[in-house]
């Protein structure tokens, strides 16, 4: 098989983020670290994905192979270094022909335009590099070039020299060649340094020995940013969420405090659309145009249509499809329900599992009891119905178009359109009780404190 093809190394342990969790399942956006990579490996028209993980974190490969399948994943065992884990992906491309770009699993802020300055230098060299000049260099490998450009090898930080140590440039883990080239050089790199270890920045020493053209091509420090303890990642986070803002403001979506808008890597939101202060948009979520999201508000799997309003402090939760021109008031919770057009749900409700019909009106209390302890049932609430406030609709449940529930009640049959559905125990007032119970109550009080 001819084309591109990558391999992402994702076999390190983590240590430093100190957490159960293995480093590449940590998020940005929303989205484990491994996958932002493989979505640029695949956006950069990589036809084949192998990712290196290690025996240490099955959880790794198990996600690994949800995205790309069985032949995608391999396993360093035992873990001893970056060429190594490179060479272990040998075999799973033996039967493929072209260039192979080596990634790092933990890299979630690259683009593929940051891909493309290394992809394009395989026309003038044999090996493309990816480098990056950070504000403080600290002990990250220093790539040194001759006078024409060409790169002559990479140096650790603790091997360089007083003038090696004042180059900027420094490598960033990943490289592209071709395959045979690629093999070929791991194939003879040893190990002979203070770790046993086999090190992938030795391709270079033996790729300049060959004869073959090393370049670098230099991207944003931010861009490959590796997240390696709990403070990078939140870094990284941050990274992403400004470079999301930045993005959406760009495209006409209006929002007056964006520092305070926590977004994801798919939230899509249209232009012409309102996001207030402090709303957080978890993982698949739609704003259409002119719908307005308010303040402290949070979204997740979820759609809103047009001409929408949600909130302030409404909670949409996955399955919840507001409809055009619907309203969903404050401190309102809704999952798994379709909002007709014009429907309105202003104020403390739950609505789970089922729909309101259009030009709907769902009075202030209104609870959809959609779980008995073992089963999920659906509440339907038909075109134009009336709900009067502190309803309790016990699915599973209709209420007909156009009728009407009395404040109060608690719903368990079905509502036939236009009719009124009352459910209320008679009001029973007994004068004068409530002076004679203060009257009971203070001698009671009184006869405790004498004793």
């Amino acid at each position: 098989m001819a084309g591109r093809a990558a391999v992402i190394l994702a076999a390190g342990q983590g240590t430093r983020m100190k957490s159960p969790t293995p480093k590449v399942l940590h998020r940005v956006g929303g989205r484990a670290l491994l996958d932002h990579v493989i979505d640029i490996a695949q956006a950069v028209d990589c036809a084949r994905v192998v990712v290196v993980v290690g025996a240490q974190n099955p959880q790794v490969g198990d996600a690994a192979r949800k995205r790309l399948g069985e032949r995608a994943v391999v396993i360093q065992d035992p873990p001893l270094g970056t060429g190594h884990a490179v060479l272990a992906a040998r075999e799973a491309l033996a039967d493929f022909d072209g260039d192979v770009l080596v990634l790092n699993g933990d890299c979630p802020l690259l683009q593929p335009s940051d891909l493309a300055q290394l992809l394009a230098l395989r026309g003038e060299a044999n090996l493309g590099l990816l480098a990056f000049e950070p504000i403080d260099p600290l002990l990250y490998g220093r790539v040194i070039e001759d006078d024409d450009g060409e790169v002559v090898k990479i140096v650790e930080a603790r091997d360089a020299t007083p003038g090696e140590l004042a180059v900027r440039r420094c490598y960033a883990g990943m490289m592209v060649a071709d395959r045979a080239d690629l093999f070929g050089w791991l194939g003879q790199v040893g190990n002979r340094n203070s770790k046993g270890e086999y090190y992938l920045t030795d391709v270079v020493g033996r790729a300049t020995a060959d004869g073959a053209a090393v370049r670098a091509a230099v991207v944003s420090e931010s861009a490959v940013m590796g997240c390696d303890t709990q403070g990078q990642l939140a870094q990284a986070e941050a990274f992403f969420q400004a470079r999301r803002r930045a993005a959406l403001l760009a495209a006409g979506v209006a929002m007056p405090a964006p520092d305070t808008v926590h977004l994801s890597w798919d939230t899509a939101i249209s232009p012409g659309a309102t996001v207030e202060p402090y709303v957080v948009f978890a993982p698949g979520v739609t704003v259409e145009t002119g719908a307005v999201i308010r303040a402290f508000s949070h979204l997740e799997a979820a759609i809103v249509r047009s001409g929408a309003l949600v909130g302030p402090y409404a909670r949409l939760r996955p399955g919840a499809d507001i409809g055009e021109d619907a309203h969903v008031g404050n401190f309102v919770e809704i999952k798994n329900v379709r909002l007709g057009k014009g429907a309105k749900a202003n104020h403390l409700s739950y609505l789970g599992d089922g729909s309101v019909g259009a030009g709907a009106n769902l009075g202030a209390g209104t609870i959809f009891c959609n779980y008995d302890g073992f089963g999920k049932y659906e509440t339907h609430i038909g075109a134009n119905a009336f709900i009067g406030s502190q309803t309790a609709l016990v699915a599973p449940v209709r209420v007909g178009d156009r009728a009407m529930t009395a404040s109060g009640s608690v719903i368990t049959q079905d509502v036939p359109d236009d009719a009124l559905a009352l459910e209320r125990s008679p009001l029973v007032i007994k004068p004068g009780w409530a002076a004679r119970f203060r009257e009971r109550m203070r001698a009671l009080k009184a006869a405790r404190a004498k004793a």
